[in-house]
């Protein structure tokens, strides 16, 4: 019985280490992309050039590095980085908390209808030839729209709410989605179509500090709001009926967290364009590594994501001499790499 107990609590404490270096990992790991972003470019960058003028920034010390560096590093690169961090922790954030939400490890920020709706508010705004920020807040609103739809939809049919939420987000991303082909198809081919269409690839080419400052606020008030109610959603994971008997009002619960995830996937749609596969790909991934625990799967869910995104976004514009649209190498990326994941997944979903 003592050794059966010594050896109980080395597996825990092996556990534990494992754990920890898991999580130093993560954090390293993004660190460790954000600098290498910052240096990779057309304009070659060391890494210890970059450190360098870096610390110069910081600190009051004597440097040699030329004026360009200057708009490289933190007026084209930096809020590119920046952008790419937020969007991938706003996809991956929202995929983990709808998975856990509807129980369904083949749920994504695109199934209540938010991608659709904001990619066809942003087409409209092409369409009529509207600035830069109008088409990111037409992006925003009709994303919003598109799920308050679905849910409007899903409380008037009194069955199983979690199926009927999904099928009308499915149906009114469907009606979305013949929306933006009705406009790509009237839209002028020399000069509004290709601009509908590279948009809806998904790319942070033409994103600013102002679209990173427009988007921080709703991505982050989200990520706060899913972790604080993260044991509310491991509750959630466990079904209707148990929810119910711990004194979970289910029906509040999953309305807020439907608002917040959607906030945060409309608002990444809005500067990014539709970049695919992050949302359902990275929560598995942190799922694999860490278990359904809310109070890990969703820390280790944005860490995850937003390292992906980032290095998905240096292959795009490293890859070839014009930029790749980013929801073409996520797909390519993401679709191999589930089937990686499912056949290599012991573990269920729970």
């Amino acid at each position: 019985m003592k050794r059966r107990l010594i050896l109980s609590k080395r597996t825990e404490h092996s556990k534990e280490n494992s754990q920890k270096n898991l999580w130093i990992t993560l954090v390293v790991l993004v660190v460790l992309g954000f600098l290498i972003s910052l240096s990779l470019g057309r304009y070659d960058i060391s890494l210890r050039q970059l450190w360098v003028f870096i610390l110069a920034k910081i600190f009051p010390l004597e440097h040699n590095s030329p004026p360009i560096l200057d708009i490289v590093v933190f007026h084209v690169r930096f809020p590119r980085i920046l952008a790419a961090m937020l969007v991938g922790t706003a996809l991956a954030a929202s995929g983990a908390a709808y998975q856990g939400m509807f129980q369904n490890p083949l749920v994504s920020p695109n199934i209540l209808g938010a991608s659709a709706g904001a990619g066809f508010g942003a087409a409209l705004g092409i369409y009529f030839s509207m600035d830069y920020l109008l088409i990111q807040i037409y992006s925003f609103v009709f994303g919003l729209i598109a799920v308050l739809i679905s849910w409007g939809v899903s409380t008037k049919i009194r069955r199983d709410p979690k199926l009927v939420l999904v099928l009308s987000g499915i149906l009114v991303g469907t009606l979305f989605t013949s929306g933006i082909a009705f406009i790509k198809y009237v839209a002028d081919p020399t000069d509004k179509l290709p601009a509908i269409t590279y948009w809806l690839m998904g790319s942070l080419a033409s994103v600013d500090m102002a679209d990173v400052r427009s988007v921080l606020i709703p991505i982050l008030a989200g990520t706060i709001f899913l972790y604080l109610v993260r044991w509310r959603l491991n509750v959630l994971s466990l079904g209707e009926d148990e929810a119910k008997s711990l004194g979970v009002d289910t029906k509040k619960i999953r309305f807020m967290v439907i608002i917040c995830a959607t906030l945060m996937t409309s608002a990444a749609v809005s500067i990014s364009g539709v970049v695919s596969w992050v949302g359902l790909v990275v929560p598995h991934l942190a799922r694999m590594a860490l278990g359904p625990n809310f109070c890990a799967l969703l820390p280790a869910s944005i860490l995850i994501g937003s390292t992906y995104l980032l290095l998905v976004d240096d292959l795009a514009r490293m890859l070839a001499p014009v930029e790749t649209p980013l929801g073409i190498l996520t797909s390519l990326i993401g679709a191999p790499f589930f089937i990686f994941l499912l056949t290599r997944s012991r573990r269920g979903f729970h």
